[in-house]
């Protein structure tokens, strides 16, 4: 390798002499090369300037190499070049935009030699092993330095995303803690507008293979905004909200289980304006999760605040909650599948206002069998659906929502 790398380097460095002599021109013009093709390296002074740096110090650190017989190994990045990687991090262009800015400037070197070297060395097979000597060093040179650039490219763009991460972490708590919060300033960090409609939701899984932040995205859409403010919250959650129109929020009825897919469960607020929507929504949201886990349900679901309210402001106290569903449902409240059929039935016939028939077909089943139920349900109970209806109704809705965490286990 050490033959390979500094063979042919009589004629190598003189041309890399020549060429050292005229760097500054060469520089500009390998910078107007890739200005034509990487409009990105010139979208500014700063920039411009950063970019003609790095071709400068990459053509004078590699000629000089060259002239000097120095081994490639002991290449390293120059360090105008890291300092244009960090720009290129700060500025938000992705990694393969810097790449291909040295993917471009080697080959504007290799046309450089292209010219030069039948120029300067009369004899076609010294030209030849020269412009193939510089050609080697060259890719040697290119996969090196590119790799260092690439590192620092990463490790500055996880300080920003950590540094632009806390910034919107702190916001947010202030938000959440109804701290005074500039509108403009706290918009400006969040990448989210803090007017019109708010809408609070909560992601979360315990199959850690799931991508939540995608189920966050998806939710966002189908609530009607693509341009979602996602935090993760933990090892298994991630916070979203958006801001949408007070049409929007109206029309939630296109997120269903299906929708965010499997083993991944969503709690929605319900829509509120401003900050303090902001707040409210996802304290909502919070709670409509607390409801979901109590519930013990095993497949994905969607858990809308507004549905399960009543069950959330009952089960603050679950002892109480225990008790006033024992008191409201006598033996109704045992939890085994023939009560639970009897409690579905009389359920739904409370939610069509006392219709059977609007109860059978929600249920699927027959009008009879539905009357059936009822009235089992009736004796199990001790006293008529009549009785306490306002009772009888939240107790069997707190049922139907978190299930054996209120139910008393069954005797059989």
């Amino acid at each position: 390798m050490e033959d390979e790398q500094s063979g042919e380097m009589t004629g190598a460095g003189a041309v890399a002499t020549r060429l050292l002599a005229d760097i500054t021109p060469f520089a500009d013009e390998m910078l107007d090369y890739s200005a034509e093709r990487i409009p990105e390296a010139v979208v500014d002074d700063e920039m411009r300037g950063l970019t003609l740096g790095s071709c400068s110090s990459n053509i004078e650190s590699v000629l000089s190499m060259v002239r000097h017989g120095i081994n490639v190994s002991a290449a390293e990045a120059p360090v105008t070049a890291l300092e244009h990687a960090r720009g290129m991090a700060a500025r938000g262009y992705d990694v393969d935009v810097m790449l291909r800015f040295y993917r471009l400037g080697y080959e504007f070197f290799l046309g450089k030699l292209g010219v030069a070297i039948p120029t300067w060395i009369n004899d076609p097979s010294v030209a030849l092993s020269t412009f193939i000597a510089l050609q080697r060093y060259g890719i040697w040179y290119i996969d090196r330095i590119s790799s260092a650039v690439a590192v620092e490219y990463l490790a500055e763009l996880r300080r920003r995303q950590n540094q632009a991460r806390a910034e919107r972490g702190e916001v947010v708590r202030a938000l959440l803690a109804g701290e005074s919060v500039g509108r403009a300033a706290a918009e400006r960090t969040l990448g989210h507008r803090l007017t019109g409609m708010q809408v609070g939701f909560i992601c979360w899984s315990r199959d850690r293979e799931v991508d939540l932040e995608k189920v966050a995205r998806r939710v966002a859409l189908l609530l009607g905004s693509p341009h979602p403010l996602v935090l993760i919250d933990g090892p298994e959650a991630v916070q979203g909200w958006v801001s949408i129109s007070s049409k929007a929020a109206t029309d939630q009825g296109a997120i269903t289980s299906s929708a965010v897919g499997s083993n991944s469960h969503v709690a929605i607020g319900s829509p509120h304006p401003g900050p303090a929507g902001f707040r409210r929504s996802h304290d909502e949201a919070r709670r409509a999760r607390r409801v979901a886990e109590m519930s013990e349900r095993a497949t994905a679901s969607i858990t809308r605040f507004a549905d399960v309210a009543l069950v959330d402001v009952i089960t603050r106290d679950l002892e109480a909650a225990r008790s006033f569903v024992a008191d409201e449902l006598g033996d109704l409240a045992s939890d085994d599948s023939r009560k639970a059929g009897e409690r579905a039935a009389l359920l739904a016939v409370l939610d069509a206002q006392g219709s059977l028939a609007g109860a059978a077909s929600y249920l699927g089943v027959h009008r009879n069998t539905v009357l059936q139920r009822v009235r089992r349900a009736e004796q199990s109970r001790g006293r008529p659906a009549s009785e306490r209806v306002a009772e009888l109704h939240a107790a069997l809705r707190v049922c139907d929502a978190i299930g054996p965490t209120v139910l008393t286990p069954s005797q059989t």
